[in-house]
């Protein structure tokens, strides 16, 4: 009864409207008073979620983000990718991947690099050409990409959702290869389907022009270096580095590109409070909701289902990984990682998955859920920067979604991906 409770009344406000937050903080209130628990255990449980010291490194990265989009550093990684990818049929749509992997690997977040490289480049690949839905839809599940190569944020709440210290530094190493092979796969996917519909290419510009947008390039992507070569090496933890990510965007930004000003700043710091006060509360909400369900024994019940159904490790990754894709089209990749965390994590690794390759498979499995309607948030925003409606993309949005599950596929059955740089490393 009290398991009809919660999931009926975190159905019934989503089905209203209601945003993700409150819908699973309401939830978890409703379940509590079904159990005759205190409610005031439902705050106490969102002030113990957020609680965690390295999530302090998310605002820091959303706003060093928000600071590398507005310093003009995702134009100049767009103008890198261009003089290299360019020439080819097709094109644009390849230098989008590849500007979508370079500015993931500073910034970390999939929204911000559907905002940054799309508000360049969809534009310019209507000038040249290429119909509105391909240029979307190639910003769009390319942007996923960014959850993968480090730093990603997703990364450091699925660690402290994990509860037995997933190490960042391991989790942003892992996500490397994976990374870099799906922005590949997404390239050959563009450049296949802009042969089959003809579309433009354009010219090499010469070695001298590529020279110097890459020397203009390297002050922004030295963030990437700074942070993982500081995690790695020790001289900071990914808390810490997220702070310094953040003085040195300004900086470069300043001093280096001198686009930076005050106007800039201030927005991008009311922009980044905003949003990283709606992913930490998403996060607290979501923790008193997993207290719920694990006062209900969910996890252990789930853990008992796919046990009967199959104890073969192949059989129980692909019932996780689509489980997973079911809940990513109707929640945020946040609020999941928390939730779902708890109760996966455990499955796997009865079944001799690392939890650092869990984690892998995770970031991009509920990524995918970020590009699936009825809920994806960066489909949604693909769609404001281009204009066109979410049903003219998911017509032709189809390779993408077959790439990116292919590539999950390859990510989940070959653990060497996530973990043979790793075990290199150490």
């Amino acid at each position: 009864m009290e398991l009809l409770v919660l999931f009926g009344v975190l159905f019934a406000l989503l089905a209203i409207g209601v945003p993700v937050g409150f819908a699973l903080f309401g939830a978890a209130l409703a379940c509590f008073a079904a159990i005759d628990i205190p409610l005031v255990v439902a705050v106490q449980r969102m002030a113990s979620g957020i609680s965690v010291f390295t999530l302090m490194a998310i605002p820091f990265f959303i706003f060093a983000g928000d600071l590398m989009y507005r310093a003009g550093i995702a134009d100049r990684l767009v103008r890198v990718a261009d003089a290299a990818l360019g020439r080819v049929r097709g094109g644009l749509g390849l230098v989008d991947v590849g500007a979508s992997m370079m500015f993931g690997a500073v910034s970390g977040s999939a929204i911000a690099s559907a905002s940054a490289i799309g508000s360049s480049l969809v534009p310019l690949m209507r000038d040249k050409g290429y119909p509105g839905d391909y240029a979307v839809n190639v910003t769009v599940t390319a942007a996923i990409v960014g959850l993968l190569i480090p730093p990603s944020h997703n990364m450091i709440i699925y660690s402290a959702a994990s509860g037995i210290g997933v190490s960042i530094g391991d989790l942003f190493v892992a996500g490397i290869v994976p990374g870099v092979l799906t922005g590949l796969m997404l390239m050959t996917t563009a450049y296949v389907v802009a042969k089959r519909r003809g579309l433009p290419k354009g010219s090499f510009p010469g070695w001298r022009q590529f020279a110097v947008a890459a020397i203009y390039a390297v002050p922004g992507l030295m963030t990437a270096i700074i942070i993982m070569g500081g995690i790695l090496s020790g001289y900071f933890t990914a808390t810490e580095s997220s702070a310094i990510a953040v003085i040195y965007t300004i900086l470069i930004g300043v001093f280096v590109y001198r686009s930076l000003g005050w106007t800039a700043f201030w927005e991008a710091a009311g922009k980044s409070v905003r949003t990283a006060a709606m992913v930490l509360f998403i996060i607290a909400a979501a923790t008193a909701f997993g207290f719920a369900l694990a006062l209900l024994e969910v996890p252990t019940a789930l853990a008992g289902l796919i046990a009967v159904i199959t104890d073969n490790p192949v059989l129980t990754l692909l019932i996780i990984n689509v489980m997973l894709l079911m809940l990513g089209t109707f929640m945020d990749m946040a609020p999941l990682i928390v939730i779902t965390t708890p109760i996966f994590l455990p499955v796997a690794m009865n079944m001799g998955v690392d939890p650092v390759h869990f984690g892998i498979i995770m970031m991009l499995n509920l990524g995918i859920g970020l590009v699936t309607p009825p809920v994806g948030s960066v489909l949604f925003v693909g769609s404001a920067v281009g204009k066109i409606p979410v049903t003219t993309l998911v017509k032709t949005i189809w390779p993408f979604y077959g790439t990116l599950i292919a590539a999950l596929g390859l990510i989940t059955y070959i653990p060497w991906l996530s973990l043979g740089l790793l075990r290199w490393w150490n």
